[in-house]
């Protein structure tokens, strides 16, 4: 079987080079990993001492942040290197400057393995909730390197549990510690004979939670809001956009929205522009504008949303229309903020705790919508219950960070 991976792995490099040909996204796949090694030997030396974090993309780099930051800080002295699979983690965090060096993870070659283990010689290895790479991990296992995953997840559908997962229950040898998000991943690994395992939580907790330490400051958005009810509209796709937009049509002349989508593209934003007949503005045009004249405010870049769900009343979260599901509700929940999601969610552990806890309700037509904003915007005292669960709902859940440290100090 481990034969056949290695087969697997070198066909799909060849055959992601012909896609790259079409494709702009695999492009920067397959570009972004040919001086990876040039670059490792320029930035590394061989009495370097260094550590190696591995994410597959922005999700789990983000997830391992508050981890990484207490490594730096506590071996101030060692390299931190950065690895990214995915274009979409590489290319947003590749200027990131908690890392040393930031660098595609080259394909998971025996010899690719090899070089890259030679070159960074970690002291200390980790792994962010998946991505279990086996030449890796064998080369890791080989050098007794210790080596960590940090909020790992394991479900009944993963490799490992089915019959002919041997090989994959045998890199899994490689791992000192595994540090899963909640009991049942533990009692899931536990059953294929691992018991190095630590429920610590998810650092995502605590990665939203540092958010309040900051300056969330917008001058340009308290300016819009101008003191008035407003709901934050994050990460919407075209689905959630059609039921907002016919929700702001008919809202209160006193509520104000400010809508960030997932895509940006000139033609998508027209197209939602289009269908607001209130009052709107973008982003890109708000220069020398009184924005508190406006009812709709429309975030036509990015990274922002964060800080903006600051000023939110009520929050949406968008992506629950479609696959995979929705976007980040932990963000707005950090600030105490109502959700309503829409309800494709059940790949979100998250998103499916807070449902329970009713501090976000799920929607799946204008209808609910409507009937839930409205009483939102109308009862204080619901809004007030809502809120107070998502805050208590992060403030129980951080300390995944501290209880990771703990083991590995």
């Amino acid at each position: 079987m481990l034969f056949l991976y290695n087969l697997v792995i070198s066909i799909a490099g060849f055959f992601l080079k012909i896609v790259a040909l079409f494709s702009p996204k695999i492009k920067l796949f397959t570009d972004g990993r040919k001086n990876v090694f040039n670059i490792l030997e320029e930035k590394i030396k061989p009495a370097d001492k260094t550590i190696w974090f591995h994410s597959a993309s922005l999700g789990e780099y983000e997830q391992g942040l508050p981890v990484i930051e207490k490594i730096k800080e506590k071996y101030p002295e060692h390299k931190i290197i950065v690895t990214f699979f995915s274009p979409s983690g590489y290319e947003v965090r590749k200027n990131n400057t908690v890392a040393d060096v930031t660098v595609y993870l080259p394909l998971d070659t025996k010899s690719n393995a090899k070089k890259f283990l030679k070159l960074v010689h970690p002291e200390l290895a980790f792994f962010i909730k998946y991505e279990f790479w086996l030449n890796y991990l064998k080369e890791l296992e080989t050098s007794k390197t210790p080596t960590y995953l940090i909020s790992g997840i394991f479900r009944e559908n993963q490799m490992f549990f089915k019959w002919y997962g041997g090989f994959y229950r045998k890199a899994l040898k490689a791992f000192t510690y595994f540090f899963v998000q909640n009991e049942s991943s533990k009692e899931k690994i536990e059953t294929i004979g691992f018991h190095n395992v630590v429920v610590s939580g998810d650092t995502r907790f605590d990665r939203v939670n540092a958010i309040l330490e900051r300056d969330n400051t917008l001058d340009f958005i308290e300016n819009f809001k101008n003191n008035k009810p407003t709901i934050v509209i994050g990460s919407s796709w075209p689905k959630d956009e059609t039921l907002i937009a016919e929700y702001i049509n008919q809202a209160p002349e006193d509520v104000k929205f400010i809508i960030a989508p997932h895509n940006i593209k000139a033609d998508q934003i027209s197209n939602l522009k289009s269908q607001i007949t209130k009052s709107t503005v973008l982003f890109s045009e708000k220069e020398n504008l009184d924005l508190s004249n406006y009812n709709v405010f429309i975030i036509d870049t990015v990274g922002l949303l964060t800080k903006i769900y600051s000023y939110g009343t009520i929050a949406y979260v968008g992506g629950g229309f479609g696959n995979p599901g929705i976007h980040n509700i932990l963000e707005p929940a950090t600030f105490g903020i109502p959700i309503i999601i829409g309800p494709n969610y059940s790949n979100f552990a998250e998103a499916i705790q807070l449902v329970a806890l009713k501090g976000c309700i799920v929607i799946s037509n204008f209808n609910e919508l409507k009937e839930n904003l409205d009483r939102l915007l109308a009862d204080a005292n619901f809004l007030a219950e809502k809120s107070q669960i998502c805050n208590a709902y992060i403030q129980d859940n951080i300390g995944a960070t501290n209880a990771i440290m703990n083991v590995v100090l």
